[in-house]
């Protein structure tokens, strides 16, 4: 391969990075200017909800649709679609005098974030053929990502306190431009066979009610109380559209997602590890803040500064070490490893004191332990990807995006309401079941097929005992 294909093959990777940087800054941003925004804009409590909760529904249940769309139409129309719409979005939502115009144009940042995520890492599977440069691909991507949060906390704080908060989404208008000029130039046009190929529009109304349902129901599931009629209503509505879309699936000549992509066991069990780990991490992340601000009385500083190694760890190991040891390794010891490093350092946390905090011992060795964030990260990815053909490498990638946010939002939802109230002894139990989670994971893990034995479809795997020995 030449040096001039070689190079623009890791220039369109930047693009495609700059993008998921973009979406990932909102998330950590916004965050830290609620406070302001509601000040601002005179909002209530539910309402300031709905401006995280617009996005994340809009997010979540858009992610499996843009996917295929990419597979049909072109991952690169999709995605530069999705960042066209996700920065006009932006300047919306700096523009916005009330909460309605905030919300509505939220919503609207989370349709084009999901176009943009959902084929983000089906472009990567496509730019890198071969298994060690998109090892480190990914890594490039997890870097992106661990780099995104940690940057998006402290520039929010800046932004907010010195411009105002208008300011935390005008500063997507440079971004997303830079990425659609760049992105026209740099990234190979696969326009796709078309929506006859696969468009199936009422398994897409299904599938995109079903999960948009199955998300609120996950978000609003605290407030409302989990056995509330409103909860089980949204609840039940979503599993039966979701159930009707498998069976559409089966059954339509032009399925929006294939089937046989679910009865791949690497696949299948990829996408639930995936979820169980972010439900633990992204609960995790959100007990932490609120036990250092409330129990320990942190400002909200204090707690960014002490969470920061964290994501420093993990930058660093996704980008420097996470494709080597993947090369030496392989993607499944690489995974457990990781799945390891989690799971203990999640439970020292059930040691947090209601007294007098000793930061370097109570909490820096977690913060350390986000290494195996960086491994198993990177790993999952690439196993989640490892099966992807030309013509369902966006579904894929919308898949492992989905199960993500599902995830996350299921493990914020679940570990927060599992803490509330509760003292010291509630942030114990659910940093416990945090790891009980992360521990489910790493059994699921140890099924994954060894190196050198193909892949058994999920529905046999099921009846095979897991697997206990690699290599």
């Amino acid at each position: 391969m030449s040096e001039n294909s070689s190079r623009a093959r890791w220039l369109a990777l930047a693009v495609v990075c700059a993008g998921m940087l973009m979406v990932i800054l909102d998330g950590s941003i916004t965050t830290v200017a609620l406070p302001a925004i509601q000040a601002d804009l005179h909002i209530g409590a539910a309402g300031l909800a709905w401006v995280v909760d617009a996005y994340v529904v809009a997010f979540g249940g858009l992610l499996l649709l843009a996917g295929r769309l990419g597979d049909l139409l072109g991952r690169r129309r999709v995605y530069l679609a999705g960042i066209a719409a996700f920065t006009v979005a932006s300047v919306l939502c700096g523009l916005a005098v009330n909460s309605g115009t905030l919300i509505a144009a939220r919503f609207l940042q989370g349709a084009g974030g999901a176009m943009a995520s959902a084929v983000g890492l089906g472009m990567v599977v496509a730019l890198f053929p071969d298994p060690v440069e998109r090892a480190k691909a990914f890594g490039a991507v997890g870097f992106t990502g661990a780099a995104g949060a940690s940057l998006g906390q402290v520039l929010g704080g800046v932004l907010t306190q010195g411009l105002g908060w208008h300011w935390i989404f005008f500063i997507n208008l440079p971004i997303g431009a830079a990425a659609l000029l760049a992105g026209r130039r740099l990234l190979a046009d696969d326009r796709g066979p078309g929506l006859k190929a696969g468009a199936d529009a009422p398994g897409a109304v299904l599938v995109t009610a079903g999960l948009m349902l199955g998300v609120y129901t996950i978000v609003e599931g605290g407030p409302a109380g989990w056995t509330s009629a409103r909860t089980l209503a949204t609840g039940a509505a979503a599993l039966v559209l979701l159930a009707a879309f498998l069976l559409r699936q089966a059954r339509t000549a032009t399925p929006l997602l294939p089937l046989r992509i679910l009865a791949r066991r690497t696949t299948a069990l990829a996408n639930l590890i995936q979820l169980l780990m972010l439900a633990a991490l992204f609960g995790f992340q959100i007990l932490l803040a609120l036990y250092l601000q409330q129990v320990q009385h942190y400002s909200a500083l204090a707690t960014g500064l002490s969470m920061l190694p964290a994501a420093l760890t993990i930058a660093a190991v996704s980008l420097l070490l996470a494709a080597r040891t993947i090369a030496r390794l392989g993607e499944r010891r690489t995974l457990l490893l990781g799945l390891a490093l989690l799971t203990v350092g999640i439970a020292l946390l059930t040691r947090l004191p209601a007294g007098h905090l000793n930061y370097a011992a109570d909490v820096l060795p977690t913060m350390l332990s986000a290494a195996g964030f960086g491994l198993a990260a990177t790993a999952l990815t690439a196993l989640g990807m490892a099966d992807a053909r030309p013509e369902d490498a966006g579904l894929l990638s919308g898949l492992l995006n989905t199960t993500q946010q599902v995830g996350a939002a299921l493990g914020v939802a679940v570990l927060t309401a599992i803490a509330a109230g509760r003292g010291t002894g509630g942030f114990h139990l659910a940093f416990g079941t945090g790891a009980v989670l992360l521990a489910a994971a790493f059994l699921l893990a140890l099924a994954l097929p060894r190196p050198g034995r193909p892949a058994a479809p999920a529905a046999t795997a099921a009846a095979e005992p897991p697997v206990l020995v690699h290599n």
